[in-house]
């Protein structure tokens, strides 16, 4: 991968029409994939999530053909299942007791070691890669990352429901997935080598077989030359998806050009990144997160004004600005939480959500 070339994967409920239910039938629909789409549609732990992935993309505008195409090809090979699909953090009211799970040694293992933890993390999330060849670049880039985490993830909450209920979270999927060992927000490194020292650590002891067992909001990619976004839930609709990668992109060309000129922003310790975390994805966008370096609360609307007046430059030179640009039909709009809770309070009905998210899905395609 060069440098900001991008890469992203989205995770698909396969939905059953009439109940609108999860339905496990993802191995018919990446068999039928798979002459087409190669390794660009996986499966996943459970049966009813399926996983699309883009090619390299040099640029936000390949990405947006990309994951159209992706989100195309997915809704067919679903229709000729007699299945619909779905982008949303969680499903309403599906209970993770009653899914299946994909036969394969790699879940079995996982399985075997975490037991209902991993057996009840059925949530859909949305995975970003951009490019970055050195790993020590990387590594101080994605220190300084971290602050802005709790930003975007609170553009992407897209899972208000679980089993049934109202959680009160705009994303309760990052709750679910809190369960697991080696989540959230990660540490801060002094080098690669460090990193590397803790991933040898940790692999010498048992406690992973590879880099990929740590799950955190934000990693260095154990295989690939990429910093990788794994905060946020998958959206909705491909212009959120194709806003939330030009937004990490950016930020990551902007970090870089600051470092180029020998000037750093400014790192924050795990612990108070956490309480950002936290409001994010407790009221999404209308929170008011913590801006450490005043020592204050900011309601949410200022911090992504200022958020965008710091990589606007850089989205320039990416020419991402239109792109970047449709926070503002997220801010106006709502998140994807803040629609499903919108139709829900309507309704009173989670077939409706349900329903709604289906028709969101296709958003534009």
């Amino acid at each position: 991968m060069g440098l900001f070339t991008l890469g992203i994967e989205e995770e698909f409920q396969t939905i059953d029409p009439e109940t609108r239910e999860l339905k496990s039938h993802m191995s018919k629909i990446v068999e039928g994939g798979r002459i087409i789409l190669q390794e660009r549609i996986k499966q996943e732990m459970h049966q009813a999530v399926v996983e699309m992935g883009t090619n390299i993309c040099t640029n936000i505008q390949e990405a947006r053909d990309e994951v159209t195409f992706l989100r195309q090809k997915l809704l067919e090979l679903a229709e000729n299942q007699g299945l619909k699909v779905a982008a949303a953090g969680t499903h309403p009211f599906s209970d993770w007791q009653h899914q299946l799970i994909t036969e394969d040694d790699r879940y079995n293992k996982l399985i075997d070691e975490m037991r209902d933890v991993a057996r009840g993390n059925l949530i859909f999330g949305l995975h970003v890669h951009v490019g970055i060849d050195d790993r020590n670049d990387a590594i101080k880039i994605m220190n300084q990352l971290r602050y802005f985490l709790p930003h975007i993830f609170a553009l992407s909450v897209n899972s208000p429901f679980w089993c049934g209920r109202n959680t009160g979270f705009h994303s309760y999927r990052a709750k679910v997935f809190d369960k697991f060992p080696r989540t959230g927000i990660p540490e801060h490194f002094e080098s690669a080598a460090e990193y590397d020292d803790y991933l040898r650590l940790l692999i010498k002891t048992g406690c992973i077989d590879n880099g990929k067992k740590i799950w955190w909001d934000l990693r260095l990619h154990p295989f690939y030359p990429t910093i990788e976004f794994r905060i946020c839930d998958v959206p909705m609709r491909v212009d959120e998806t194709i806003c939330l990668a030009s937004i990490m992109q950016a930020l990551v060309a902007k970090l870089y050009s600051l470092k180029e000129k020998n000037l750093s922003y400014r790192t924050y310790p795990k612990h108070l990144i956490n309480e950002n975390k936290w409001r994010a994805g407790r009221y999404g966008i209308h929170s008011n997160l913590i801006d450490f370096g005043i020592e204050s609360e900011v309601p949410y609307p200022k911090l992504v004004d200022e958020l965008l007046e710091f990589i606007w430059d850089t989205a320039k030179d990416l020419g991402s600005t239109d792109e970047i640009s449709y926070i503002s039909q997220i801010m106006k709009n709502g998140t994807g939480a803040d629609r499903q809770l919108r139709v829900y309070e309507e309704t009173g009905c989670y077939n409706a959500v349900v329903d709604y998210i289906v028709e969101e899905t296709k958003f534009g395609l």
